[in-house]
């Protein structure tokens, strides 16, 4: 992150290098000092995270058949589509 501090915008484009640990320690200090001043950011960064958490604890959920078929159908008119 190349300026001084972090802003919103600054946090969405590093969430998630953030939340995946990516991110050199000065950023993640800087990230941290901005979610202890920002309550939407931290909101942001728990939701996002436990989003996350739930998503990858989930078992994976059979689709019907009929929603598979739409799906399809769906996938293959937006190919068809010009400038797909």
């Amino acid at each position: 992150m190349s300026c001084k501090g972090v802003n919103c915008k600054s946090l969405l484009n590093e969430l998630c290098d953030f939340l995946d640990g990516g991110l050199d320690a000065a950023t993640i200090e800087e990230i941290k000092v901005h979610l202890d001043r920002c309550q939407d950011c931290r909101v942001l960064v728990d939701t996002t995270r436990k989003t996350i958490e739930i998503f990858c604890k989930a078992e994976p959920v059979a689709l019907p058949q009929e929603v598979r078929n739409r799906l399809h159908q769906a996938l293959e008119q937006r190919l068809r589509e010009p400038g797909s």
